[in-house]
């Protein structure tokens, strides 16, 4: 637990770094950290712990728009992206239960289209710039204000970022449970059934 959350921690503070440059926009560990809590944190208040890091790190990064652009999310946007965060954990949830390397990388994909979705219509919803019509919502999909950089930009930042950290997440939890000599969190529940089964086969032909 305290490895797990040293990394929370470092996604907070990293997702900082846009507000220095705008080019990693988007690209942040915190979605993937939502996704991979619910598949390895067996304790359920965890996945608490990315809202609040997705809050905290949200006032500051809001006040940083307003200040140097002049531009404030509005509540419509905090509460997109916590139901985005919302759909991460149940995701995760449900990999958790299928157990299976395939449907870690399908789930980060999924998380990644969905937040992509989701923040851009919401934006394109609530934002006066954007015509209120189909092209106007293709604006706000893929180019976005033109004082920032392409919101296409921001979702290929969000695909590779959640791809990544996850990859890393669910690498570090792997390696910490090989340390220990624990099973990987990931085995299905066929393998860990036939493993434990031939233990106890391992050790009658020991005793023969």
């Amino acid at each position: 637990m305290r490895v797990a959350l040293v990394l929370i921690l470092l996604a907070t503070a990293y997702r900082l770094v846009p507000t220095m440059d705008l080019s990693f926009a988007n690209f942040s560990p915190l979605m993937a950290i939502a996704f991979c809590g619910a598949v390895y944190f067996r304790q359920r208040w965890m996945w608490l712990v990315p809202f609040a890091a997705l809050f905290v790190s949200d006032l500051y990064i809001n006040h940083f728009y307003a200040r140097e652009f002049g531009y404030s999310w509005p509540v419509s946007g905090f509460i997109a992206r916590n139901a985005c965060f919302l759909a991460a954990i149940l995701l995760g949830a449900w990999v958790a239960r299928r157990k299976s390397w395939l449907w870690l990388l399908n789930g980060s994909l999924i998380g990644a289209l969905l937040f992509y979705f989701v923040t851009n219509t919401q934006s394109w919803l609530a934002d006066p710039f954007y015509a209120k019509s189909l092209a106007g919502w293709w604006q706000a999909m893929t180019v976005g204000h033109p004082e920032f950089p392409p919101t296409i930009y921001f979702f290929r930042n969000t695909l590779f970022g959640d791809l990544l950290f996850t990859g890393f997440f669910a690498g570090v939890m792997e390696w910490v449970a090989q340390r220990k000599g624990e099973p990987s969190l990931l085995d299905s529940e066929e393998e860990t059934d036939e493993t434990e089964a031939a233990e106890p086969a391992e050790e009658k032909a020991k005793a023969d």
